[in-house]
């Protein structure tokens, strides 16, 4: 499981984040949290290309680098707790890179579930930056087919 999740970063590294879309469950959740451009909840192949397509319109040189991966449980269901590095060139020149920890679930190889959590105050950083440059969906809605919950504050 280790090597197919490096790999599937590596992929992700190449611009080919469609293998990571294809692996999810077809009843699947990815929360990625925060109040960002990045944030919200994804349960539909759809959104989650266009989330995908969103992060390499921001950050089109984005490297994801595994530091750490934890495997635990059997196929039936899988549970993986990942630490990465991302980085990448900001259109200002500067350079983005902050720490992400990802918490997975698997069944029989598909993912049911990804909760993402970045460093938001780097992240927000980073999107202020190129929002500035002129790219206005640094600052644009979550891209997200979740209804909203009452708990969350706006």
């Amino acid at each position: 499981m280790t090597a197919k999740l490096r790999k599937a970063f590596s992929d992700i590294n190449s611009g080919h984040w469609q293998s990571m879309v294809d692996t999810l469950a077809p009843e699947f959740t990815y929360v990625f949290y925060g109040e960002h451009a990045l944030s919200g909840e994804r349960h539909t192949v759809e959104s989650m290309s266009l989330w995908w397509q969103r992060v390499f319109r921001l950050i089109p040189d984005a490297e994801f680098e595994p530091q750490e991966i934890i495997v635990s449980g059997g196929p039936w269901l899988t549970k993986v707790a990942t630490r990465v590095r991302i980085g990448g060139p900001l259109p200002d020149g500067s350079r983005y890179d902050n720490v992400m920890t990802q918490f997975m679930y698997l069944k029989w190889g598909r993912i049911t579930e990804i909760h993402t959590l970045e460093d938001t105050v780097v992240l927000q950083r980073a999107l202020d930056r190129i929002a500035a440059s002129g790219n206005a969906e640094a600052h644009a809605e979550p891209i997200t087919d979740a209804p909203a919950r009452a708990d969350r504050t706006a």
